[in-house]
């Protein structure tokens, strides 16, 4: 697929090699003299087909893992530490801080974004905008929750004032496929709730990161960011076995949580915050609008490569529409544009996994031995670092790509004659985070919403799955997620309601104002944040 070998933007060059030599602990960036490992880009910039070298991280072991979680500890300090004792506003300003320096470093990271895991430009930029826009709303959220929080309640002669509290130690891993964003909708909700942090970036979208180790450095108090590199298993694994770790904050695959989770020696004492996997199905009704059910069908199915865990992995069509269905998402499947991430138009990017080709071809070799056929004329065209889209039909249960995620350009068309199917379908499934239903008749529709609502967490009517609006609960059932991330649910699912009792008498209402009129308690207080 020759598209890729375009002339590159002088912006977009890759100048010099980025060699991250530090890691975050303890508030030092410090210096790494041991073993690195190289980051490569499938992304090339010679005309013969080769990797891009990108640049090289530490490769830290046991050792440093424990240290920065002893910084964590430490900065946490059963709760009596600077951080989560700390007044709102303080923290407030803190996040401030660090956002207002983020925003400076848009182009290094936008551009990394592209080289490291394919993303395109628009998208890239919109990923690196939407999490400045989400660390806003989350400290606006915060002081609304910290107003609602500002006064005494009293019931049956109790004074009680209650406050939502930090946990402690949360070790926060990150997805590769919206290595900033997705990341930053674990740690800046665990942050500014007063928790301490152990943050590994993921294996893809980890130089991004780079940009940013000054600003979490110099914007919070030392411990408080933790910023280690190096294979999950070496790093996580010492950390949990640990028993310090109070939160398991994870977006990824059930296979990686469950191992991690078996490995604390007090799994009740864990509070787990986890985004998972999803198979999420598309249900097109007999009177679906077949251009919007195509369109969105299109962007559910193939936005960034079909690497979300939102989008759409298969799609039911009604035996009755289905044929024509067919035509025109394969002719529309065929059109989009293959390109590098910065040229101008490109919907299909190069695969940031350098194995996925391959995967994707078994699915597809796999379903068309058992009967299905390739309906698009591009589908399955491989090159070094990608393979096009493949539309498969008709797919059935047996087959691979029926049964497994398969996070990337592959897509499975089951037709259906009786809606129980693919509600079984779905009830049969380990997973429940969304689906997107297509029909306009009412009658039809208000009974299939009302048992949908029971399988997955989000029905999308005439639309395709996606997690934004960030203020909408973000979650799943069954082996899709624990816990829910939106802006405001994520400040819960951080934190821990707390509070301070008292009986109304003159003794302790007079301790009481004392307390507010001197404001010598950070957590006692009435003040309103504006």
């Amino acid at each position: 697929m020759t598209e890729t070998l375009t002339n590159i933007p002088e912006a977009y060059k890759i100048k010099s090699l980025l060699h991250q030599t530090t890691y975050l602990v303890d508030g030092e960036l410090k210096q790494w003299q041991g073993a690195t490992t190289e980051i490569y880009s499938t992304i090339s910039s010679t005309e013969t087909y080769e990797p891009t070298l990108l640049g090289t991280i530490p490769q830290l072991g046991e050792t440093e893992a424990l240290e920065a979680l002893n910084s964590a500890t430490t900065a946490y300090n059963n709760g009596q530490g600077l951080w989560p004792t700390m007044k709102v506003e303080a923290r407030i300003a803190c996040l401030e801080k660090f956002v207002k320096q983020m925003k400076t470093k848009r182009d290094e990271v936008v551009k990394l974004l592209m080289w490291e895991i394919g993303k395109t430009l628009p998208d890239s930029q919109k990923e690196f905008d939407r999490t400045v826009d989400y660390i806003y709303d989350t400290i606006e959220a915060y002081k609304d929750l910290d107003r609602d929080a500002a006064r005494f309640e009293k019931n049956s002669g109790v004074y009680a004032h209650i406050r939502r509290g930090p946990l402690g130690v949360v070790l926060c891993l990150g997805p590769y496929n919206y290595p900033l964003n997705e990341t930053f909708c674990l740690l800046i909700p665990a942050l500014i709730m007063g928790n301490t942090a152990i943050f590994k970036p993921a294996k893809l979208g980890v130089l991004l990161l780079s940009p940013l180790l000054e600003a979490f450095q110099n914007s919070f108090p030392k411990g408080v960011v933790n910023v280690v590199y190096g294979r999950g298993r070496v790093l996580a694994a010492p950390i949990m076995k640990s028993g310090k770790v109070d939160v398991l904050a994870l977006i990824g695959n059930s296979t990686s949580a469950n191992a991690l989770q078996s490995q604390h020696p007090k799994g009740n004492r864990l509070r787990m915050v986890l985004g998972l996997e999803a198979k999420n199905p598309a249900i097109v009704l007999p009177d679906a609008d077949l251009d919007l059910a195509v369109e969105e069908c299109i962007a559910g199915t193939l936005s960034f490569n079909g690497q979300r865990c939102t989008a759409l992995k298969v799609l039911y069509v009604h035996e009755s529409i289905v044929e024509e269905f067919n035509r025109r998402f394969a002719y529309k499947v065929d059109q989009l544009k293959f390109a590098n991430p910065w040229d101008e138009g490109a919907k299909l990017t190069p695969l940031p996994e350098t194995d996925k080709p391959a995967y994707i071809q078994e699915l597809i070799s796999d379903a068309t031995d058992k009967g299905a056929k390739v309906l698009n004329t591009k589908g399955g065209q491989t090159s070094e670092n990608f393979i096009f889209p493949a539309v498969l039909y008709p797919v059935a249960k047996g087959m691979r790509v029926f049964e497994e995620e398969q996070f990337g350009p592959v897509i499975p068309v089951v037709p259906f004659s009786d809606i129980e199917e693919p509600l079984n379908d779905m009830a049969a499934s380990d997973y429940g985070q969304q689906v997107s239903l297509f029909g306009k008749n009412v009658t039809t529709l208000a009974p299939l919403i009302d048992a949908l609502v029971n399988l997955v967490c989000r029905v999308n009517l005439n639309s395709s799955c996606q997690r934004g609006p960030d203020v909408y609960p973000f979650t799943g059932r069954k082996d899709s997620a624990v816990a829910t991330l939106s802006v405001t649910d994520a400040l819960r699912s951080f934190s821990i309601r707390t509070f301070v009792a008292s009986k109304d008498n003159a003794y302790n209402n007079a301790i009481l104002n004392e307390l507010l009129d001197q404001k010598a308690s950070n957590f006692i207080s009435t003040d309103y944040i504006l």
